[in-house]
């Protein structure tokens, strides 16, 4: 029998009908759902599942806090020859970068970075932090490609000591405080 158990990529309805069988039939229901989130990918964990986090205590296991790497800078003077948007399978991201909007998502994260030059962190980091400071966020998941990376990743979790308020009133200035579209912001 399992403990504990989630979902990834379901919807709100999906989530709770799995909760509400698991109930009926005195069975585990799921306690997390795992969703895509990010600065530009916020509307699932921002819109759609505060409910269930008030409900039923579904949290939140969220991932691609970066982005594909986008948040971290690495693309904002082009497209690196080792990067992923340049690895085979990759097109649409490349495509993204090229786009209107992915151009547009770029100047934030320009100013982004400044924000977090003042906060005294790396754009990564300030990126996970803002990812944990929201409600329902039980874990940020995380890909390194080497030592690196973890250790700077790692020191947003720091980062969310530093003071929720300014991370959020910050990233809200520059991004806008209204949610984008999970069609359009697809990174």
């Amino acid at each position: 029998m399992a403990m504990y158990w989630g979902t990834s990529r379901w919807n709100a309805v999906e989530i709770m009908e799995a909760y509400s069988i698991a109930r009926q039939f005195n069975l585990v229901p799921p306690v997390c759902e795992q969703a895509e989130y990010h600065y530009f990918q916020r509307d699932k964990v921002e819109l759609h599942l505060p409910e269930l986090y008030h409900k039923i205590g579904v949290g939140a296991m969220t991932w691609s806090p970066l982005a594909c790497g986008l948040l971290t800078g690495k693309y904002n003077e082009g497209v690196p020859e080792s990067s992923r948007a340049a690895m085979k399978g990759y097109a649409w991201l490349k495509e993204r970068l090229n786009s209107d909007e992915g151009k547009k998502q770029l100047t934030k994260i320009k100013e982004l970075h400044l924000l977090a030059d003042r906060l005294n962190c790396t754009a990564a980091q300030l990126a996970i932090a803002w990812c944990l400071r929201s409600e329902g966020v039980s874990s940020v998941l995380l890909g390194v490609s080497n030592t690196e990376q973890l250790l700077e990743n790692l020191g947003g979790s720091t980062v969310i000591s530093g003071g929720s308020s300014v991370i959020s009133e910050g990233s809200r200035v520059i991004l806008g405080g209204s949610r984008v579209s999970s069609e359009s912001s697809r990174v």
